[in-house]
């Protein structure tokens, strides 16, 4: 461990760019609040109420986003970073303990804004007072989560008060998307995105990889507590085949996210990559919350609301991966977009079906998608040079 000074705190440009033991031990706390995330949207018999969730989920994954920029700028193996990571993992284990009762609201909004502002306090004032010229960066950062933290613990107090979390999780995604506009300091310069390195790549990839295994762990559990019927093992053998498709479809072309000496690509993929891994970490909550319910009960008609979960988890995924491709290049894979669309297609059909026979069509698409990967139909171009792939 390094206890060099602020000097030091900002990341070297030849530094290793791989990630550290803590942030890989971060990552695990936040898989965990995820897979709660999935159980609790399981359990929640309509869609009433499921909006919360939602809200619950977006402050959960930016806070995972924010700090791993935090470290993709900053030293991971300096004390200050390390503390920071230390503080918002426990803040992510206090959400991951309130995400499933509204009578901890407080609790879950304490658990958010606390590290968020320990961190941008933390920057600040090390920063500060060796004079460097980052400070303006974590100064701004701190601005806007002050103004988003009011609304987020008075929203806690009042109720909760769900409109105005809403409005908090809108400041915390706009203000990132326009640089964090701050009074007497404007936004953050548009160079300084133009310093990632392949570490938030690695980030975003591990993450990614990590929340993927809840699409398996959550019927786990389900299917331990269970008797062993052919139905329910086949839907939980689907489980496992959705994953490794779902992790086939993200691989292709991720291990590039930031690998480009093009500095307008680089901005943009810097930018888009919260937002997008967004959708896609929302589908993977969405078919972990699916798999659950069908390893509970296989057969039977399916319900609309079970359908939603178990074709669309795959379609916003699908969609999300689909998307930053096409953000970031311009391109799009032509036949990704055409099994989008099949499943979106069969979701009105398929009510009738008994839940593993949805789940068996959703592997089947899948696939489907996979396959046309492997025949070539990555792209519908060659990549140019030093452009992601």
């Amino acid at each position: 461990m390094t206890t060099g000074g602020s000097s030091e705190l900002v990341r070297r440009p030849n530094g290793s760019t791989r990630a550290t033991l803590l942030e890989l031990l971060f990552d695990v706390v936040f898989v965990a609040a995820l897979a709660l995330v999935s159980m609790l949207i399981a359990e929640r018999g309509s869609w009433k109420g499921v909006a919360p969730v939602v809200i619950m989920l977006m402050a959960i994954w930016w806070t995972w986003s924010i700090t791993s920029t935090t470290t993709d700028f900053y030293d991971p193996d300096q004390r200050p970073i390390q503390a920071i990571l230390m503080v918002t993992a426990l803040g992510a284990v206090v959400m991951a303990a309130a995400v499933a009762a509204d009578s901890h609201a407080l609790v879950f909004a304490v658990g958010y804004v606390v590290p968020h502002l320990v961190g941008g306090v933390v920057l600040v004032s090390v920063l500060h007072r060796r004079r460097h010229q980052a400070e303006g960066r974590a100064a701004r950062f701190l601005f806007w989560f002050l103004v988003s933290g009011v609304l987020w613990i008075g929203g806690a107090l009042v109720g909760p008060q769900w409109t105005l979390w809403a409005v908090a999780v809108a400041i915390d995604y706009v203000s990132a998307a326009a640089r964090y506009p701050t009074p007497g300091l404007g936004r953050v310069p548009v160079g300084q995105y133009e310093k990632t390195t392949e570490h938030l790549g690695e980030r975003y990839q591990q993450f990614v990889i990590l929340a993927l295994g809840d699409i398996i762990l959550v019927p786990t559990l389900e299917i331990s507590a269970a008797d062993f019927t052919r139905a329910r093992w086949a839907a939980f053998l689907s489980a496992f085949a959705a994953m490794l498709l779902l992790w086939q479809i993200y691989v292709l072309g991720a291990g590039s996210i930031v690998r480009t000496t093009a500095p307008r690509l680089l901005r943009r993929a810097t930018r888009l990559a919260p937002y997008t891994h967004l959708i896609m970490l929302s589908g993977v909550v969405c078919t972990a919350a699916g798999f659950d319910l069908v390893v509970e009960r296989p057969t039977g008609d399916t319900p609309a609301r079970w359908v939603a979960l178990i074709l669309g988890g795959p379609a916003l995924f699908l969609f999300g991966r689909t998307l930053f491709t096409y953000r970031i290049l311009g391109v799009i894979s032509w036949h990704r977009v055409l099994w989008l669309l099949i499943l979106l297609a069969a979701m009105p059909w398929v009510g009738g079906w008994p839940p593993v026979l949805v789940t068996t069509l959703a592997v089947l698409i899948l696939a489907g998608v996979v396959t046309g990967d492997a025949m070539g139909g990555r792209l519908t171009r060659p990549l140019p040079r030093g452009r992601p792939g």
